[in-house]
């Protein structure tokens, strides 16, 4: 009995272990809505399943792609990465698939493409939603075959390859426009991950701001032990238009350029921050005012109705009324007199 109590409690603790609510490795953020991500990723890991990361430039999909690829089990195999959007329209099949030698002028001799390389691993396609209309059959034919023949070649090869996409495009908009495929959108995104933007992410501002201090002043030798206030109320003001890349470039630029042992709001390169108020009651009044206000737009007005959609009586939202010096349109007025 002690031994199988003993086993019960090894077990708990497992769970426990397992259900901890951490990021994927190389990850850094406490932010609910990525910690639920990250759990999603770990779920999609051990599969075959081909899932596209959808987000804005700089939000960590590729980040996250390598992490799928650390949690599945081709761990041990290649991670390979080809950006659409980088490469020439002309070069780009050849880069995917490979060719034989003297297939066009300058093949001295045959080349291994990006999807060859990465067999019995994991293939990243960045920015799919640049990739050019002609050449995406030839990946739908790819994907659902599982086969590749090299450019100039005759030969089919099989091959065994994991695929993750990614994109800041809207695929569906591109799909109804006519340039991407619909048969490629649907094989593709089998699972889909919309990744917030990093202005949408909470506490993750300062957060990653202090990890890439930590990283770049060790990088050059740098002795930075923080950030002065008026710096950390800039970084959590801004909205961060370029992501975790614009911030890792600004962080970076202000390591080396830092007078001092703290980096400055002028070393970051950003504009004064305005005021931010943490004060519960600052907030709590705030959200009321603009339920107030979100209430009357929904109801067209209507004062019953308005105090209805918000749980409270008609007094009590005169009374808010009145506590906020909110004035009231005619039309409600007259409405409620009716």
């Amino acid at each position: 009995q002690r031994a199988f109590h003993i086993h019960d409690l090894e077990e708990d603790n497992r769970r426990l272990a397992m259900s901890k609510q951490e990021p994927l490795d190389g990850l850094i953020t406490n932010d609910p809505q990525m910690l639920k991500i990250c759990r999603q990723l770990e779920k999609i890991a051990p599969t075959t399943v081909t899932c596209t990361l959808l987000g804005e430039s700089g939000t960590g999909k590729e980040v996250m792609a390598r992490a799928i690829h650390q949690l599945s089990p081709r761990r041990e195999k290649r991670f390979v990465a080809i950006n659409c959007a980088a490469v020439p329209e002309n070069l780009i099949e050849s880069e995917l698939f490979g060719y034989e030698k003297g297939a066009f002028t300058g093949a001295n001799k045959t080349t291994l493409g990006k999807v060859e390389t990465a067999n019995e691993g994991t293939l990243f396609l960045d920015e799919i939603g640049d990739m050019p209309l002609n050449l995406q059959s030839k990946l739908l034919r790819f994907l659902q075959e599982r086969v590749i023949e090299r450019v100039g070649g005759r030969t089919e090869m099989p091959v065994d390859v994991r695929v993750i996409c990614a994109t800041n495009k809207d695929l569906q908009k591109m799909v109804h426009e006519g340039s991407f495929r619909e048969d490629l959108f649907y094989r593709i995104c089998e699972m889909t991950v919309d990744i917030p933007p990093l202005r949408d992410r909470q506490g993750d501002k300062v957060l990653l701001a202090r990890h890439f201090k930590t990283r770049f002043a060790k990088e050059h030798d740098q002795k930075i032990s923080g950030f002065t206030p008026d710096a950390i109320a800039a970084i959590e003001s801004y909205s961060w238009p370029g992501n975790i890349r614009e911030m890792e470039n600004k962080v970076k630029r202000a390591v080396i350029m830092a007078d001092g042992k703290y980096i400055t709001r002028e070393d970051l390169g950003l504009a004064v921050a305005g005021e931010l108020s943490l004060n519960l009651r600052h907030v709590r009044q705030e959200a009321e005012k603009g339920a107030i206000l979100r209430a009357l737009s929904m109801t067209d007005n209507n004062i019953s109705a308005a105090a209805k959609l918000l749980g409270i009586t008609r007094p009590t939202f005169y009374d808010l009324i009145k506590k906020y010096d909110m004035p009231i349109a005619n039309s409600a007025l007259n409405s409620e007199a009716d």
